[in-house]
């Protein structure tokens, strides 16, 4: 893959949106609406982070647009899935959606842009596509992508975070392979200074995990990684998830990692 990127500085990339329809936004000052911020300074100033939320609150109000098969990095794959919960009902999309904000402003207080793939966590919503997720780093010339996601595990007793890199696939993720398993190293470190454990439920019990099959890695022109904070079926780290203190934990580690790799 040639590496190709356009720099957007400040710029709100919005198509036509009505009640139903997918939303795919990149936005660099990251509410969409809003006036653009002044350039601002601090420790990452000058920096461009891209997040994904993952899944939309209403994904599951719409089976026929998330079911549409699109790209994925050499084959095709359904746009979105509607995500997980806790055993109470508390969705993924919410969770997610919670912990990111909390990281988007954390970012921006230290003068970093932040692009969110999606500006919202609604039920007459859905989407972005995977494809559309993959490719939103590039647009926005972004020094990398984060998907922030959490599991749904039936496993007995599974629990604990990983970190999901892409696999070094021609011509697809070679550009970012290096980079990326870097990125995955310190938001691993980040979220386990923070006070979490990695996934017991994981092939190799370090909480890192390479897949080739995801169109949110595939498509990426950036580094990129995709993070399952926890199990949200595990009573135990349901109940951190769905407090205030245990979203902030979770935003802290992340945040955490994105710095290291930024220095």
């Amino acid at each position: 893959m040639v590496l190709v990127r356009r720099l957007l500085v400040g710029v709100l990339l919005v198509p036509a949106l009505s009640a139903g329809s997918s939303e795919y936004v990149v936005d660099v000052d990251p509410a969409a609406g809003r006036s653009p911020r002044p350039q601002m300074s601090g420790a990452l100033a000058g920096r461009t982070v891209v997040i994904d939320p993952g899944h939309q609150l209403g994904n599951h109000n719409f089976p026929r647009e998330i079911n549409r098969l699109v790209p994925a990095g050499g084959f095709v794959k359904p746009c979105n899935t509607t995500g997980t919960a806790t055993d109470g009902g508390f969705p993924e999309a919410t969770f997610v959606w919670r912990v990111v904000v909390r990281v988007r402003d954390r970012l921006e207080a230290l003068g970093a842009r932040v692009a969110m793939t999606r500006t919202s966590n609604r039920q007459d919503r859905w989407g972005p596509c995977v494809d559309a997720r993959g490719r939103a780093g590039n647009r926005v010339d972004a020094d990398l992508k984060v998907s922030i996601h959490a599991d749904g595990s039936y496993t007995a007793g599974a629990r604990g975070f990983h970190v999901i890199m892409p696999a070094d696939r021609r011509p697809w993720t070679h550009d970012i392979a290096r980079p990326s398993r870097r990125l995955a190293h310190d938001l691993h470190r980040g979220l386990q200074r923070s006070g979490f454990e990695p996934a017991n439920y994981i092939a190799g019990g370090d909480g890192i995990d390479v897949r080739s099959d995801l169109g949110t890695l595939n498509l990426s022109d950036v580094p990129t990684v995709m993070v399952e904070l926890g199990n949200m079926r595990n009573p135990a780290e349901a109940r951190r998830m769905t407090s205030a203190r245990g979203q902030a934990s979770y935003s802290q580690g992340l945040v955490a990692g994105i710095r290291r790799f930024l220095r």
